[in-house]
């Protein structure tokens, strides 16, 4: 299978398989416990169908939104992952150019294995820091700071992993940072020689965003650890007005599903937030984004801006956001399983083929530009 073989979300997903060691794709692929709200998060565009307009004149299509003050090109982000070159030696790098290429908005992870210093200096493209708060205040002061001088416009903070989520997959192969592989992982990883020889014939891994505050690449810390021992389970709404205060700039959060939280996020002053479980992989057995996206929007949707990820396949499902009142909708799997395949040629190709659906969805639906987009262009079973 090549990459020319792939056109859609689950073509990319099948090579990503095939060249990555079982363990780390895994860990992309995977959800918390049985992966039900994992598998929700796709099948809940299902249960909502698009009703089209016809004879509106769609020659033209404007496919731009703004968003926390950025316009975007496309009305798709590529949200922070963590972790990004495991899955390909380019990483975040080939993540912002791809990103730039397309006129959109990337994250940077705190996870991040290319440093949002570089990233910023490198690419115009607007770029978000997704932030953990850790126990150690002057840690977080310190990040912020760094990220402050790095030129990061936007602050993302997850709010939704206080404590690291049971991914039994991970479990089960023994996956962590550093590896602590189980027999299984480590035979795993001998079928795939081509990604063990790519990983070791180029940069070394690195945490960079992490390295200069927590000793991550020592036995004493693993990614587990991380979540689970020095992100803070206290964190509440009087640290996350401090943070922002701090801050001083554009602030997000992300991680919110209750209308309520969303109310009291725009009454502290963010600018954003991003309605996500984490793609399944924290709580299961809570909602998906687009489940709550109607009633968040009915509550706040004119006091701040609201977008969604998670279960991102087709361009139908943005426009069904949309449709509800989404100002974006951030990416996850959907490029990690590309940029997997062949690096950056990979995310550039799910990004064209996914900007086609838009387009060709666009004018099937009789809408000229985003904002015609509507609740009643909507209907729910």
């Amino acid at each position: 299978m090549r990459l020319t073989d792939c056109h859609n979300f689950h073509d990319f997903r099948h090579l990503a398989q095939k060249r990555l060691p079982q363990p780390i794709f895994n860990y992309i692929d995977g959800g918390a416990d049985d992966e039900v709200t994992l598998r929700r998060n796709s099948a809940a565009f299902e249960t909502c169908d698009l009703v089209p307009n016809i004879l509106r004149g769609v020659d033209d299509v404007d496919l731009s939104v703004e968003t926390m003050g950025v316009k975007l090109d496309l009305p798709v982000y590529l949200s922070p992952t963590a972790l990004q070159r495991l899955f390909h030696h380019q990483g975040e790098r080939a993540t912002a150019a791809a990103a730039e290429k397309f006129g959109t908005m990337f994250g940077c992870s705190s996870l991040g294995t290319v440093s949002m210093e570089e990233l910023a200096k490198k690419h115009k493209t607007p770029q978000v820091y997704q932030f953990y708060f850790h126990k150690d205040r002057g840690l977080n002061r310190a990040m912020m700071q760094k990220a402050r001088e790095s030129g990061i416009k936007v602050m993302m903070l997850t709010v939704d992993s206080i404590t690291g989520g049971n991914r039994e997959r991970d479990l089960r192969t023994g996956f962590s940072i550093p590896f602590r592989l189980s027999l299984k992982g480590m035979l795993q990883f001998a079928a795939k020689p081509a990604w063990g020889i790519n990983y070791l014939t180029h940069e070394k891994f690195s945490l960079p965003q992490l390295d200069a505050h927590i000793d991550m690449k020592g036995d004493t810390v693993t990614i587990g650890r991380y979540f689970t021992e020095m992100l803070d389970p206290s964190m509440n709404w009087d640290d996350v007005a401090q943070m922002q205060e701090e801050w001083g700039g554009t602030f997000c959060l992300k991680g919110v599903m209750s209308a309520a939280d969303a109310r009291k996020a725009a009454e502290i002053g963010c600018k954003g937030i991003v309605l996500s479980n984490h793609g399944g992989r924290q709580l299961d057995g809570s909602r998906s984004g687009f489940d709550q996206l109607d009633e968040v929007i009915q509550h706040v949707g004119n006091d701040i801006d609201v977008m969604i990820d998670g279960g991102i396949q087709r361009g139908s499902h943005v426009l069904k956001a949309l449709s509800l009142g989404a100002k974006a909708v951030g990416l996850g799997r959907f490029y990690l399983y590309a940029l997997a395949a062949a690096g950056q040629p990979g995310i550039e190709r799910a990004l064209s083929q996914l900007k086609a659906e838009l387009m060709r969805d666009m004018r099937l639906m009789g809408a000229r530009k985003i904002s015609d987009l509507t609740r009643d262009n909507l209907r729910f079973r």
